[in-house]
């Protein structure tokens, strides 16, 4: 009876642990499913055409904040949430490491859209980083209409504060972490 007690008891405390530990990443991904829906609204406002690319593209990523920074030696660094066919299917990390003529700070939201399931399954897999070719285009009103996707993807950028002499993605290496179940 006592050693089923103390089975009990060690279960129950188990149980607990692992409730007062996943509350925080929960919280955690309600503010982010909040900040990227938020983003989602920004870049739909400022250019209503990428509805279409929304909703045709395979897949898509949505960072709400990268925070870039530089002199001389720049860094970026952003969290978001990676779709298929506009299901969330995980969390992505964005980072970037540039080195050359660059000064001052910026925060900017950015969407990467991904034209084909090939690219997409490469993005999932750690196969994509953006070269010094890959260019981001400011989101705006009309941008979107005759916007090209290159090697696969179509990227937007939209500024939040900051001014920065340099304004590229290249460099941009991506870490995805599939949500429980995906």
């Amino acid at each position: 009876m006592r050693r089923m007690n103390l089975k009990l008891h060690s279960w129950i405390a188990i149980l607990l642990l692992g409730a007062v530990f996943s509350l925080p990443a929960a919280d955690k991904r309600k503010e982010l499913d909040a900040s990227v829906n938020d983003a989602m609204g920004l870049f739909l406002k400022a250019d209503d055409g990428m509805k279409k690319l929304f909703n045709g593209s395979v897949g898509y990523a949505i960072f709400p904040k990268v925070t870039k920074g530089g002199l001389g030696i720049g860094a970026a660094r952003g969290t978001g949430q990676l779709f298929e066919k506009g299901r969330t299917i995980g969390e992505v990390k964005l980072t970037q490491v540039t080195i050359g003529l660059q000064a001052g700070g910026q925060i900017y939201a950015e969407v990467i859209f991904f034209e084909n399931a090939t690219t997409l399954k490469n993005f999932k897999e750690g196969n994509v980083e953006f070269s010094a070719q890959v260019g981001a285009l400011a989101a705006a009103e009309g941008v979107s209409k005759n916007a090209k996707f290159e090697h696969g993807v179509l990227v937007f950028t939209l500024g939040k504060a900051g001014l920065m002499v340099e304004a590229s993605v290249g460099g941009q290496k991506f870490d995805y972490l599939p949500y429980f179940g995906e």
